[in-house]
C-alpha cells in the first residue's frame, strides 16, 4: 500500500467538508443576495452578512472546546443534520409566504454558528486520522476546501441563485447537508471519553479557560504563532479580497470576462497553495517562515509598480499580465505558509487540546479579518488616483511581520 495515499476515513471527512462548508458558504450567499434584492440597497446587504457572522466567530471557540469533549465524528453529523434541519425550516417558511429579513438574519447566524463550530472538529480530527508524514499535506486539503469555501462558494452561490433560483437552490442544500451526515456515519475516528463530574455547561467553559490558559502559560509559543496568523489575515489576506476587485473594477476597468479571470487566478492560487504544502512543508521550518514574509514584502513592490500611472500608460495588457503574476506567486506563498503554520500548531499540541486551540486560532484570525477589509476599503477608496500606496503599505506591514515572526519564533526548534 503506497504510504502517501490516504485512507478512507479521511477521504470521507474531506467529501463531508467540502459538502458542509462550501455549500454552506454558497447558500448563506445567496441568502445575502436575497436581502440585497428585496431591499435594494448596499448598507443592509453589508450589515446582515456582519450580523450574521459574528455570532459564529464566537461559538468558534466553544465549537473547539466541544470538538475535544466529544466524539468528533458524531459532531460532524450532529451539525450537518442540524444544518439540513434548518434549511428544512426555511423551506417551509418559503412555502407559506415570504420571508422577512428578520427570518433571514436568523437563518444566516444559525447556519454561520453551525459552519464555525464545524470546522474545528474537521481540523482537530486530521491529526489523529493521517500519518505524521501525511499531516502537511492532509492540512493542505482541509484548508484547500476552506480556501474554496471562501473564495468559491459566493461565485456559486450567486451564479446558482441566478440560475435556478433561491427556493432550488434551498432545497438543494437540505438534500446535500443530508446526505453529507448519513455518508459521515460511516467515518471512524479515533476518540478517548474524558471524564468529567461536572454540568456538561460548565465543563465546556472550563475547557475554553483551559485553553486560553494554556496558550498563554503552558505552550506560551502557540500565543505567538497565533498572533503572527491574526497578522497575516489582518495585512495580506484583505489585500486582495478588497483590493484586487478595485483594480480589476475601478483601476484597469477590465471587462465582465477579464474580470472573471482575475478572480479564478486568485483562486487558483490559494488552491495551488493550500494542495502544494505537503511537498513545501519539507522544506519550510517555523523558525525561518520569516523567509517567505521577507519574499512576499518584496514581490509587493513590483505589484505597486503595476498599478501606478506609469505602468497604466503602457495599456491595459503589461500592467494586468504583472499584477496578477505577482498575485499568483504571493498568495500561494501566503496559503502554504498558513497551512503550514496550522501543520505545526496541530503537531505542538495534545490531542485533548486540539480542538480549543484550533477554534480559538480561527477565530483570533477571523476577527482580524474584518480589521484589515476596513483598512484597505478606507485606503483604496481615499487614495483611488495612487492605488499603488496601499499596496506599498502591504509591502512596509509584511516586512514588520518578517521581523515579528523571526524575533518571536527564533527559539522554536522546528
Amino acid at each position: 500500500m503506497n504510504k502517501n495515499r490516504f485512507n478512507k476515513d479521511f477521504l470521507l471527512v474531506v467529501i463531508g467538508q467540502i459538502i458542509s462548508i462550501l455549500g454552506s458558504a454558497m447558500l448563506r450567499f445567496a441568502l445575502n443576495l436575497y436581502v440585497l434584492d428585496i431591499t435594494g440597497r448596499a448598507d443592509i446587504f453589508a450589515i446582515v452578512i456582519a450580523v450574521s457572522t459574528i455570532p459564529g466567530i464566537i461559538f468558534s471557540p466553544i465549537g473547539g472546546a466541544v470538538a475535544d469533549r466529544f466524539n468528533r465524528r458524531n459532531l460532524m453529523v450532529i451539525f450537518d443534520f442540524s444544518s439540513s434541519a434548518v434549511v428544512l425550516i426555511l423551506i417551509l417558511l418559503m412555502s407559506a409566504s415570504a420571508i422577512p429579513i428578520s427570518i433571514i438574519v436568523v437563518i444566516l447566524t444559525i447556519l454561520a454558528v453551525i459552519s464555525f463550530m464545524y470546522h474545528p472538529a474537521v481540523q482537530a480530527s486530521v491529526p489523529t486520522l493521517v500519518s505524521e508524514e501525511q499531516l502537511a499535506g492532509a492540512n493542505g486539503i482541509v484548508n484547500g476546501v476552506g480556501s474554496l469555501a471562501g473564495l468559491l462558494g459566493p461565485v456559486l452561490g450567486g451564479i446558482l441563485y441566478g440560475i435556478i433560483g433561491l427556493k432550488t437552490l434551498v432545497i438543494m442544500s437540505c438534500i446535500a447537508f443530508s446526505l453529507s451526515a448519513i455518508m459521515e456515519m460511516f467515518i471512524k475516528i479515533p476518540f478517548t471519553k474524558r471524564i468529567s463530574g461536572k454540568h456538561i455547561v460548565s465543563t465546556i467553559f472550563d475547557d475554553i479557560k483551559d485553553g486560553f490558559t494554556y496558550i498563554g502559560k503552558s505552550n506560551p509559543v502557540l500565543l505567538k504563532i497565533i498572533f503572527l496568523a491574526s497578522l497575516i489575515n489582518m495585512i495580506l489576506t484583505p489585500l486582495f479580497i478588497i483590493g484586487l476587485p478595485y483594480v480589476l473594477r475601478v483601476v484597469m476597468k477590465s471587462s465582465d470576462m477579464m474580470y472573471g479571470v482575475g478572480l479564478g487566478i486568485l483562486e487558483l492560487s490559494a488552491i495551488t497553495g493550500a494542495l502544494s504544502t505537503g511537498i513545501l512543508a519539507k522544506r519550510l521550518k517555523i523558525s525561518n517562515v520569516y523567509i517567505s514574509f521577507l519574499i512576499i514584502s518584496i514581490l509587493l513592490l513590483p505589484m505597486a509598480l503595476s498599478v501606478t500611472s506609469f505602468f497604466l500608460g503602457f495599456g491595459y495588457w503589461i500592467p494586468f499580465i504583472l499584477f496578477f503574476s505577482i498575485t499568483f506567486i504571493v498568495v500561494f506563498l501566503m496559503t502554504a505558509v498558513s497551512v503550514f503554520i496550522v501543520t505545526d500548531v496541530q503537531k505542538i499540541t495534545p490531542n485533548e487540546m486540539l480542538g480549543k486551540i484550533m477554534a480559538i486560532m480561527m477565530a483570533a484570525s477571523h476577527v482580524a479579518a474584518p480589521l484589515g477589509q476596513i483598512l484597505y476599503g478606507y485606503l483604496f477608496q481615499a487614495l483611488h488616483n495612487t492605488v499603488y500606496v496601499p499596496v506599498l503599505t502591504a509591502s512596509v506591514f509584511t516586512a514588520v511581520i518578517a521581523l515579528i515572526a523571526k524575533r518571536a519564533l527564533r527559539e522554536k526548534k522546528a
